[in-house]
């Protein structure tokens, strides 16, 4: 047992803390996201983010109609950590730390009001970063609004009876003198950049969002505008393209609670139109984007990651993977405070090491296929690809006619030393490289061929193969069955017409 003779209060200056909390690695997008939580766990069916610019009396609000807050239940809700992470919440709740609103408020503002209706009564509370760094008591002090003071805040009163009065309930989320959310932006057309922010703002919250925006049979749907433009959701699996793959869903079960994984393989852009590709590649394309989601609560939280388990790359860029965790393992999961990144723990990082090596070939899949259109059975290639103790080869075929032709006609010195050269051009095919640039499908390998040289090549075999007693029709279809690089059945039919 210590000896303790004495204990005082030191706590700690908001002047000094909240300094620090504005810099937690919050984003607009982050922000935004944040309050939109609360809104949704208030039971929301329509939130609306409003914004204007003004120079440096430029807005961002945030309103919604879900069941607002009494006097005391907001006034709560303004402190600093607010609710324990630590105690259960309901399966819907999309909050953490009792941090969020005031946290992702002050990450962009130094004024934050937040008026809410509930049971008829309009209550508003302000936190404002300058008056609390000019005080000299040094308080955790925020301002109770009475009906006079609301009435007289024009922007306020202005959003209250557009977006609350009319409504049994409610919340405004007002943010002011908006220092970091345009911070960067004096020496630009900050017009611009406030507008592209929002925009960027937008595409981000379709995503997080999308199973609320459009959400699947039983859930229920939530209306977001932008200065009443509505937002749609984006689901990065591709759920309306036909040609998606649906892998076998699986589960981890944790203390009596249930993680779902369900990977997703998305189509080669020769199955979806330029368009569609080009709309689910999304910021950063295919391979920035390959890997886990993961949802809590339906929300999205983080996007595009292995969890560095495997490496991003070209053959596995098509794959993603939907993990859906309860609120009820916040804990073992480690969601920061923005809720912008997890850290799995062991126990599903094994599991998920499972799962990655499962469904890591079905990408490889995709690419196969596109490969085997390009190998036609049926002809004699100049290539001949071999599978031997599971290792794949590609030589030159020497069956070929017109290589066979071409040899034959040789001396055997001759012969012997173009036998050694094409085995050299063999062992030496590049086929990391090849295999690499063929997964790639932003960029075409396809050769383009010299029509005169097309043409030689395809008289050179007419003449190889009437040497070995092929004509008429006969002639004809060992042409068709054999690869000449760039060889039309028009432009074979043409030559065979002339020779007749």
């Amino acid at each position: 047992m210590s000896n303790i003779t004495n204990q005082i209060s030191i706590p700690p200056r908001p002047s000094v803390l909240i300094e620090s909390l504005r810099n937690i690695g919050y984003t607009i997008e982050t922000a935004l996201a944040d309050i939109i939580d609360n809104s949704i766990t208030a039971a929301s069916g329509e939130i609306s983010v409003r914004f204007f610019w003004d120079g440096g009396n430029s807005w961002i609000a945030i309103a919604d109609d879900g069941c607002g807050m009494t006097g005391e239940q907001l006034q709560s809700a303004m402190r600093f950590g607010s609710v324990s992470p630590k105690l259960p919440r309901k399966r819907d709740d999309l909050g953490r730390f009792g941090l969020g609103m005031k946290t992702a408020s002050i990450s962009q503002c130094r004024r934050v009001t937040v008026c809410s209706k509930c049971n008829g009564e309009l209550n508003a509370c302000e936190w404002d970063l300058d008056r609390i760094f000019s005080d000299p008591s040094d308080s955790w002090s925020i301002s109770v609004m009475d009906g006079k003071a609301i009435a007289s805040d024009a922007q306020m009163m202005s959003l209250a009876e557009e977006l609350l009065l009319s409504r049994e309930s409610g919340t405004i989320v007002l943010w002011r003198i908006l220092d970091t959310a345009l911070a960067g932006t004096e020496n630009v057309d900050s017009e611009r950049k406030f507008s592209e922010m929002m925009a960027n703002a937008r595409t981000h919250l379709e995503m997080v969002f999308h199973r609320f925006l459009s959400p699947e049979p039983g859930n229920k749907s939530v209306r977001l505008d932008f200065n009443k433009s509505l937002l749609k959701g984006f689901n990065p699996f591709g759920p309306a393209i036909p040609a998606r793959q649906e892998l076998q869903a699986e589960k981890i079960h944790i203390d009596g609670e249930v993680i779902n994984i369900q990977p997703y393989v998305l189509p080669h852009r020769n199955k979806v139109t330029p368009d569609v590709y080009e709309l689910y590649a999304g910021e950063g394309g295919y391979v920035q984007n390959q890997g886990f989601y993961v949802y809590r609560t339906r929300r999205l939280i983080v996007k595009g990651t292995w969890f560095r388990l495997i490496r991003k790359e070209e053959l596995n860029k098509l794959i993603r993977v939907r993990i859906d965790i309860p609120n009820s393992l916040d804990h073992i999961w480690g969601i920061n405070i923005n809720k912008s990144q997890v850290t799995p723990p062991e126990i599903v990082r094994k599991q998920l090491k499972k799962v990655i090596h499962r469904i890591s070939g079905r990408g490889r899949i995709v690419f196969q296929r596109r490969a085997r259109v390009l190998i036609n059975q049926n002809r004699t290639g100049v290539w001949k690809r071999e599978v031997r103790e599971g290792r794949i080869t590609y030589s030159i075929n020497r069956e070929h006619p017109l290589l066979s032709d071409m040899i034959s006609q040789v001396p055997q010195e001759l012969r012997n030393r173009l036998e050694a050269s094409f085995q050299m051009i063999a062992d030496s095919f590049p086929y990391d490289i090849y295999y690499n640039d063929a997964a790639n499908d932003d960029v075409d390998i396809q050769p383009e061929h010299d029509e005169a040289v097309v043409r030689s090549l395809c008289e050179q075999m007419i003449d190889a193969l009437k040497r070995c007693g092929f004509t008429g029709s006969e002639l004809k279809k060992r042409l068709l069955g054999t690869e000449i690089p760039g060889a039309t059945e028009e432009l074979i039919a043409q030559l065979l017409n002339a020779e007749e």
